[in-house]
């Protein structure tokens, strides 16, 4: 028997993000009630619903309000509470007025060096952390049982990391030499990760639905 956990990256928000984040704390309150477009509540409405997710047994979700617009439509289609766990949150980029100010490579620079982060942001390590703590807690909770976890791409791709996935910037993503991915994640991109009962990683996939 086996855990498998369905990583989703949250739907199509109502706007993209400008990236303008947390050196003013009006900003990042805003960055975290963005809801989901018209097209995005579409789109989460009908993805949840597909028989890949018959069965889930929980749903998790970012406490945002992107990811808890998505993860709703799984708590309804499934008949299923929503779950909120803060460490499944995003990235928090640091103090910056604006993506202007982001400096050049900075999301390949965390990529590649798990301590780079901007001050008063959050590095690839910490990010990593915090979503493994929060992802074996789920874990413990649903042994032998399939979850659904909604979270954002960037504390998706450092967990994946963290769980010791090799991921170059922008191309390929690979487990045991076996790649599963290529590119960035989009909206409602999904990894099926599938779990021993020793909480150790034994498979990943992509799944395209």
């Amino acid at each position: 028997m086996s855990t498998i956990v369905y990583l989703v990256r949250h739907s199509k928000p109502f706007k993209e993000h400008l990236g303008i984040v947390n050196g003013d704390s009006n900003v990042l309150i805003d960055n975290m009630r963005r809801p989901l477009s018209v097209d995005g509540e579409k789109m989460a409405k009908e993805f949840s619903t597909n028989y890949e997710f018959d069965n889930i047994n929980e749903v998790w979700s970012s406490g945002y309000s992107r990811c808890l617009g998505t993860a709703k439509y799984f708590g309804y289609n499934h008949n299923l509470k929503v779950n909120i766990d803060n460490r499944l949150g995003e990235r928090i980029h640091g103090v910056i007025n604006s993506y202007d100010e982001v400096p050049d490579n900075f999301e390949k620079n965390q990529l590649e060096d798990e301590n780079y982060k901007l001050p008063n942001g959050e590095s690839q390590k910490e990010v990593g952390n915090r979503m493994y703590n929060a992802l074996v807690d789920i874990i413990d909770r649903n042994k032998n049982k399939k979850v659904v976890i909604i979270s954002h791409a960037t504390s998706i791709i450092f967990l994946l990391k963290k769980l010791g996935c090799n991921i170059i910037f922008n191309e390929d993503y690979s487990y045991n030499n076996n790649v599963f991915f290529n590119g960035i994640p989009n909206y409602l991109e999904t990894f099926k990760l599938e779990f021993d009962n020793d909480n150790g990683l034994i498979n990943i996939k992509n799944i395209k639905i």
